[in-house]
């Protein structure tokens, strides 16, 4: 079990942590990555969702799917994709989804961080990959980076459910996304300095609406911020929406998984 060291100065054991947003596609893991995942599982982390961004990443995270019984995928383009987007990726995102351990489109939305970004290009990839999820009736899961106002124009026009991922929004905004059905999905970032307004909005979000993830290998928390991240270090990103909540690490930690499985049908 993993050990977290500081819940009323007291240690205590995390266990039955899902992971519902990581990147072990990555090629930072590929030297260690059977390890990794035997140590994952020993630490008390009883599910991940490797998350595609791309047509590679995607086919490599239905393979890890098929390789480990705890592992699943979702396929889709991040929007700093858009532009490498070549003809029939559609169908080839189908042809994955196929898969019964893919469970759900993503990440997929808008990133309108750099100068020069193609928000028209970015769009219509968004909308499409909305409308296939829509066709084959799975969740969808959200990247929204400095484009909060046509993230939420887009989604209010769907007719899809899912979550929005690395939420580092107001309350506010996670209102207008939890008023559209979404789930929020909280990584280390909320151990972060100067994050006050993510702060403020986890005080509002229902507790059937949250989900734990990584990002990994981002995103790792303090203490371990700077660092390659690991699904079992989520036991301190929860310490900290516990901690806001006034609640237990675990009861915390167990409504995120039933969180995970509802959203997910897993």
């Amino acid at each position: 079990m993993f050990l977290l060291i500081k819940e009323k100065e007291q240690a205590v054991e995390i266990n039955n942590i899902f992971d519902s947003h990581a990147h072990y596609d990555d090629e930072r893991y590929e030297e260690d990555r059977d390890t990794l995942f035997q140590q994952l599982h020993h630490n008390g982390v009883i599910g991940i969702l490797d998350v595609g961004c791309s047509l590679t990443a995607a086919e490599k995270a239905v393979s890890l799917a098929r390789q480990y019984p705890f592992v699943y995928a979702s396929v889709g383009l991040h929007p700093e994709e858009s532009r490498t987007a070549v003809p029939g990726y559609l169908e080839r995102l189908k042809q994955l989804a196929g898969c019964e351990k893919v469970i759900a489109i993503g990440e997929i939305g808008l990133d309108y961080h750099y100068d020069d970004t193609d928000k028209p290009s970015q769009k219509r990839i968004f909308e499409e990959q909305l409308l296939l999820a829509e066709e084959l009736k799975l969740p969808v899961i959200i990247h929204s980076r400095d484009a909060v106002e046509d993230t939420i124009d887009i989604l209010s026009r769907a007719h899809t459910r899912g979550v929005v991922h690395c939420f580092s929004g107001s309350a506010e905004t996670a209102q207008v996304y939890l008023n559209l059905g979404y789930y929020i999905g909280f990584t280390g970032l909320v151990t972060f300095p100067n994050v006050k307004k993510v702060l403020e909005a986890i005080k509002i979000i229902p507790f059937d609406r949250i989900l734990l993830e990584t990002d990994c290998p981002y995103m790792a928390p303090v203490p371990y911020r700077g660092k390659r991240c690991t699904s079992d270090m989520i036991a301190f990103t929860a310490a900290k929406i516990a901690e806001i909540r006034g609640v237990p690490v675990q009861e915390l930690v167990d409504a995120a998984t039933e969180n995970c499985k509802r959203l997910f049908e897993i």
